[in-house]
């Protein structure tokens, strides 16, 4: 989850020998780019880092999933139309996700209205997948194809797209005095806690390399989504222990995110399991 504020914010990493420095969450401001604050209203701050780490996260996303694409044997024209279409569902789905569990929905505006804050990756994810087999049915491709594209290329836009928390200072943990602490404010007001954007960040690098070298190795269409969904549900079940502003299902006993990565994790783990002995019967 994320909420766009506007800020500059003093972070350091004693731990790991980073002094204090500053980050500004606007990446450039509204004053320089006189005609579209005209369009947006005074209150409009700028052009957010989260934004444009984002965009870049999206757009290296769908680079390397048309050059899987490619690999799959999939027409370049229709990968691009699936691409456009996953990137506009899963951007409403992800503000979707945080209208209704988060709340601040008024009307159709505040549902839309992404600029103003709140993206839920799992949001993103149902959305992505939903468009996916719609997509496929148009296209008239295997959907678990385009799943396995779809996993093994939003990992990669997840894994950069948390350096946009790092810019509001955001999505971070409970206090700890570990090695690998974030400082977050100036000299005694400081608070050092866990950078979890950091954790998930690294978990994703790694699950993104992963599934890079699973798909050498792929031996049925849909492997590399179920890998996808329990490699980052299992991450995502312990981090989101860890942070300070998830959603509670039962307050104090069960958080929304990390209940749906355990499921994913357990679920999508059996199935790989059930399809591998099964695909190894296949082969003897």
């Amino acid at each position: 989850m994320i909420h766009v504020l506007s800020k500059i914010s003093t972070i350091s990493f004693p731990g790991l020998g980073i002094g204090e420095f500053q980050v500004n969450s606007t990446a450039i401001s509204a004053e320089k780019l006189g005609f579209l604050q005209k369009l947006f209203g005074e209150n409009w701050d700028g052009i957010a880092w989260y934004g444009v780490i984002i965009m870049v996260g999206i757009l290296l996303s769908a680079g390397y999933a048309l050059w899987r694409a490619k690999q799959e044997g999939i027409n370049k024209d229709d990968m691009l139309d699936v691409i456009l279409v996953a990137v506009i569902v899963s951007v409403l789905g992800a503000r979707m996700y945080y209208v209704i569990f988060y709340g601040g929905y008024d009307s159709l505006y505040d549902l839309i209205a992404v600029w103003n804050g709140g993206l839920a990756i799992y949001g993103a994810v149902i959305g992505g997948i939903l468009s996916l087999i719609l997509m496929a049915k148009i296209k008239k491709v295997s959907a678990f194809k385009l799943l396995d594209i779809g996993a093994a290329s939003i990992i990669l836009g997840q894994a950069i797209g948390r350096w946009g928390n790092f810019m509001n200072a955001e999505a971070y943990g409970y206090e700890t005095d570990l090695p690998c602490r974030m400082g977050i404010g100036s000299g005694d007001s400081a608070i050092f806690v866990h950078p979890t954007f950091l954790y998930e960040s690294l978990w994703n690098f790694i699950g993104f390399f992963l599934m890079w070298y699973l798909y050498k190795k792929k031996k049925y269409n849909g492997q590399i989504f179920l890998t996808y969904l329990a490699w980052y549900g299992f991450g995502r079940m312990f981090i989101e222990g860890l942070r300070t502003d998830s959603l509670w299902l039962i307050p104090g006993v069960i958080r929304v995110s990390q209940l749906v990565a355990a499921v994913c994790f357990a679920v999508c783990t059996a199935l790989l399991v059930f399809f591998g002995i099964k695909h190894k019967k296949k082969e003897t």
